[in-house]
């Protein structure tokens, strides 16, 4: 899977979004300097959200309009106030977009309708984003599809079943490059609620997809873990300072930790490496520090060979221990020296 001039996949560092999302907190320039960090902290990607109040829902109070969940970052809004407050101008896209490509930064974004396809497209986004909460819009997926641009999609408050659809709903519109995101949501999630081993499991079940984390955990280490099942694409919301506040403040990487995730994550990946059974070149001269029979007493031809007189010690360059308890109590052939590695 390739996005702009970057490969996705097993042979690759995991590529690493940051996400920006509501933590601009309404101003241009905060944006701005969200890229400039995003890009100093070594992400590959930056990803916004495109959409109005307007195109999500209405301005209506009551039921399910309102945020009532006393463990909600946001309880005591309704959907419009928190959309109105959280969403990007339209207007931004392009000079964010601008300023992440002349870091050398991919950008994207999550369209939340058809008319935010409509307005990416003209942006000449390279990729999509399908959040959690779009995942089962096919109208929207079938839109995004059409583009035959990559999409990554994420899992959140999906069904297996629903998610499966979906990913076929793409397939058939025209997307050939998909990633699948295994995504807990939850603002804040809890690395007990990721439950990563889903991630080998979703490899199994979309094999000619990608598969990836969108992370709202605190830390990197949740993250670190899914590049060691196999996670390819990495996705974390970022601030520049948690305690300036915002919609997505609370569970936002800042800039040193999203440098950090980088580095970590693509140290993850190294570790991986292939399926060793042997001794690897560099390990060649390691060789000398295992343990092997050697002479620690001057032995006479006829001698016998005794505990006294041959050890199993380091270094290496003599018979191997397997042979010792062979060896003692049968006769030398010839003379050996003390200090020198045991051979017959």
């Amino acid at each position: 899977m390739k996005i702009g001039n970057y490969t996705i996949g097993p042979d690759s560092p995991p590529f690493i979004i940051a996400e920006m999302s509501g933590n601009h907190n309404g101003e241009l320039s905060r944006a701005l300097d969200l890229v400039d960090a995003a890009a100093a902290a070594g992400a590959h990607a930056l990803k916004l959200q495109t959409y109005t109040a307007d195109t999500l829902t209405i301005d209506a109070r009551g039921g399910l309009f309102d945020i009532t969940n006393e463990d909600s970052l946001w309880k005591g809004k309704n959907l419009y106030d928190l959309y109105q407050e959280a969403h990007t101008p339209w207007e931004w896209h392009e000079p964010i977009f601008r300023r992440a490509k002349q870091l050398g930064m991919i950008a994207f974004s999550s369209p939340f309708d058809e008319t935010a396809v409509d307005f990416l497209e003209d942006l000449d986004v390279p990729a999509y984003k399908i959040a959690s909460f779009e995942s089962a819009h096919h109208p929207l997926l079938r839109k995004v599809a059409a583009t035959g641009k990559p999409v990554i999609i994420s899992s959140g408050a999906s069904r297996l079943d629903d998610l499966y659809e979906s990913i076929q709903v793409l397939k058939c519109g025209g997307a050939q490059e998909i990633c699948v995101l295994k995504c807990t949501s939850t603002y804040p999630a809890t690395p007990a609620t990721t439950n990563l081993r889903t991630i080998p499991v979703f490899q199994s079940i979309f094999p000619d997809c990608q598969i990836g984390l969108s992370d709202h955990t605190m830390g990197l280490g949740v993250s670190v873990a899914a590049v060691a099942l196999g996670a390819t694409v990495i996705e974390k919301h970022f601030t520049l300072r948690r305690a300036d506040g915002g919609v997505d403040s609370a569970f936002s990487m800042e800039p040193q930790e999203l440098k950090a995730l980088v580095t970590e994550t693509e140290r993850a990946w190294q570790g991986l490496g292939v399926v060793q059974l042997d001794t690897q070149k560099s390990e060649e001269k390691s060789r000398q520090f295992k343990r092997s029979i050697y002479v620690v007493a001057d032995i006479a031809a006829g001698d016998i060979f005794t505990d006294q007189n041959l050890r199993v010690i380091r270094p290496g360059d003599g018979m191997a221990p397997k042979f010792y308890e062979k060896i003692i109590g049968t006769r030398a052939a010839r003379a050996y020296q003390r200090g020198t590695p045991f051979h017959r």
